[in-house]
């Protein structure tokens, strides 16, 4: 069977990462990557590989082209898109590029900011939503293709703020058309299994796979130091890989153990697959799928509880189990989450009440601004005129508006998204860390965002309203004629 019939089947399947590099080019003296996978995609204990796309951030070969050296195993394949470097029009070819090749299985993701070049400018034209958005409309209009379409969550966020987004968001992601879900890296088999906690408690059957990163001293120490976004390893852990990492054979025994035991936990707590990175040698993979196989058939309980490295004051949204040591799903309780109104400040509210009486449709406020830039095109009236003048001070002072045209204030808690680097506009990356942006010069603004819904017991539907595609033909037009005329992207998705 295909990768895509095993996980439609929720049968339990290994998958590989290949991280392609930038020497990872064909030669006459051959190319051990490739080798690498003919021989992971020929060996049946291996269901599918991954074929990453700039992980880290770093500047590599392109998974689709490199993809085509393995064409003879498309069916194993599954190419990975980040929207870092290409923009909407480029992703679109490549995607067709994909499917004219016979690959049909990808996951979308919003991708790092650039790290190993920070000259260079990252695009983010889209983010991992709209991309599944365009990837499913794809599937649906003619000519169709039959893409199967993963997404990938970061359930290891300490802070409420940054946890409860990642899950609304992973909702959105499923809503728009993603099939499967792969968890980003971490070491708590807690926050793994709220991950199938929140969906099930969402009616959601979604295949999820679970990350096994098998570690060894240097990777550790990055992780520890937040060296590579969204990557979490936390003190005890530490302590432990560094321990065994001063024994005879490096540590290495210790780290086989933990993703063997981690794989096994996967399996047992029902997940659809676990999918094993980090690793460069094929004979590596086969050991830690043949150690956890070796386990008995209810050690996994055991490991569930014990493989439990969470960060000091880490938020659960499950209660836990006394017996297992893992998520209570009778504990789900989001009214708890409200329980506290953190006071919005005065200038929010008065946002709200400007939004509610101007700029909600259907509002006397709306219809009046919306006759007074009906000639905006023609020939705007000295009101219009002045308005704009009015708009473009009053969104400066108050929200450091950048005149994108195509404005997403009302659905962001009157916060401009483009105070984020990645200028995201439903929903947050996986790469903040305790609040903060992955760059670590400020806040993350949907942690923000959800603050503020929050005071209003709304945060709960932070990503309700439709996804946002950025027009950017508006670039520094009036975003108020805009949005009375119908042409921002709130605009154009009605139509």
């Amino acid at each position: 069977m295909s990768f895509r019939q095993k996980i439609e089947r929720h049968r339990f399947c290994y998958g590989a990462e290949l991280a392609i590099n930038r020497r990872d080019l064909p030669s006459e003296l051959g190319n051990p990557i490739i080798e690498l996978g003919e021989i992971l995609c020929s060996d049946p204990r291996i269901d599918w590989i991954s074929l990453t796309n700039t992980p880290g951030s770093q500047t590599m070969l392109p998974p689709h082209r490199f993809a085509r050296f393995l064409a003879h195993h498309r069916a194993k394949a599954v190419i990975h898109l980040s929207c870092k470097d290409m923009n909407r029009n480029d992703l679109e070819s490549t995607v067709w590029e994909c499917a004219a090749d016979g690959f049909e299985n990808l996951v979308a993701m919003t991708g790092d900011y650039p790290s190993d070049n920070r000259d260079a400018a990252p695009v983010f034209d889209l983010d991992s939503v709209s991309l599944i958005s365009l990837l499913n409309a794809m599937n649906e209009r003619s000519p169709k293709t039959h893409f199967m379409i993963g997404c990938v969550v970061s359930p290891f966020k300490r802070l409420e703020r940054e946890l409860m987004p990642q899950y609304f968001k992973l909702l959105k992601k499923i809503s728009c058309g993603a099939g499967f879900v792969i968890t980003q890296l971490g070491y708590d088999m807690r926050k793994f299994f709220e991950v199938r906690l929140w969906l099930n408690a969402h009616q959601m059957n979604v295949p999820v796979i679970g990350n096994v990163f098998l570690l060894n001293k240097t990777t550790t120490e990055r992780f520890h130091k937040n060296q590579v976004p969204g990557c979490v390893v936390n003190d005890s852990l530490y302590e432990l890989a560094c321990k065994y990492s001063a024994g005879p054979d490096k540590g290495r025994g210790f780290f086989i153990e933990l993703a063997a035991r981690q794989l096994a936990a996967f399996k047992g707590l029902e997940f659809t697959g676990g999918y094993l990175s980090g690793i460069t040698r094929a004979e590596t993979f086969f050991e830690v799928i043949e150690k956890s196989r070796s386990f008995g058939e209810n050690d996994w309980k055991e490991f569930a509880k014990t493989i439990q490295f969470a960060e000091k004051g880490e938020f659960y949204l499950f209660g836990a189990d006394p017996k297992s040591g893992l998520g209570d799903p009778n504990s789900l309780n989001l009214t708890h989450l409200q329980s506290t109104r953190p006071k919005a400040a005065i200038g929010y509210r008065f946002s709200r009440y400007l939004h509610k009486k101007v700029f909600t449709p259907g509002s006397a406020g709306f219809n009046m601004m919306k006759r007074l830039y009906s000639h905006w095109d023609k020939k705007p009236g000295a009101l219009a005129r002045m308005a704009h003048r009015v708009e473009r001070l009053l969104k400066f002072v108050c929200f450091g508006c950048k005149h994108c045209g195509d404005c997403s204030l009302p659905h962001c808690a009157h916060l401009c998204p483009l105070s984020c680097p990645k200028k995201l506009r439903n929903g947050p990356c996986g790469g903040s860390l305790d609040g903060w942006c992955e760059l670590n010069d400020r806040e993350c603004v949907w942690g923000r965002i959800y603050e503020r819904l929050k005071s209003f017991h709304e945060s709960e539907g932070m990503l309700d309203h439709p996804v946002a595609f950025y027009q950017s033909r508006l670039k520094g037009t009036s975003s108020w004629a805009n949005t009375f005329l119908g042409r921002d992207h709130s605009g154009e998705s009605k139509q």
